[in-house]
């Protein structure tokens, strides 16, 4: 135990915070998983979740067995909190792979044709509160996603000169 709090203690009070507000999160999404299509219905004003509940209880498990991986934590101590160093330059455009949507796992994600993926719920409010907004913030998001079309560029450095001799 002494072991355990000896290592919490290394840790930024920021970053305890936002993992164990993710644990609570997780938790409760997962108390809450049978009702989640009809929440979502409410939400969303979209009665699919509720005509399609066994599909999306099954997508919503998936999804919430993702977000255990560490996306809510991600939100919280890199988004919400801001801990983590920005990049200077991320160049690059989304060419719709799916990959940082939870690993093609995101139960809002659906199929546009010719291979591509979007995002169920792009156009409302509820989008503006998840992590996608965000992505990528930093080379770990696009290392973690593996995504095909985002990289890092870093800054140039400047080397500064002397003033000139007369």
């Amino acid at each position: 135990m002494s072991a355990v709090l000896a290592l919490m203690a290394d840790i930024p009070w920021r970053a305890r915070l936002a993992s164990m507000v993710a644990w609570v999160f997780n938790s409760v999404c997962l108390l809450l998983l049978p009702v989640m299509p009809l929440v979502m219905s409410l939400l969303l004003r979209d009665l699919r979740f509720v005509r399609e509940y066994r599909l999306y209880l099954r997508k919503f498990i998936v999804h919430f067995q993702a977000l255990r991986e560490g996306p809510v934590q991600h939100y919280l101590a890199d988004v919400f909190l801001r801990v983590k160093q920005v990049p200077a330059h991320i160049e690059g455009e989304c060419i719709q792979c799916g990959n940082c949507c939870l690993d093609k796992r995101c139960a809002f994600l659906v199929p546009m044709g010719e291979g591509k993926l979007g995002c169920g719920i792009y156009g409302t409010y509820l989008r503006r509160y998840s992590n996608c907004g965000s992505f990528p913030l930093h080379a770990h998001d696009i290392a973690r996603y593996q995504c095909p079309s985002y990289f890092v560029v870093s800054a140039p450095k400047t080397i500064w000169l002397g003033k000139a001799p007369d």
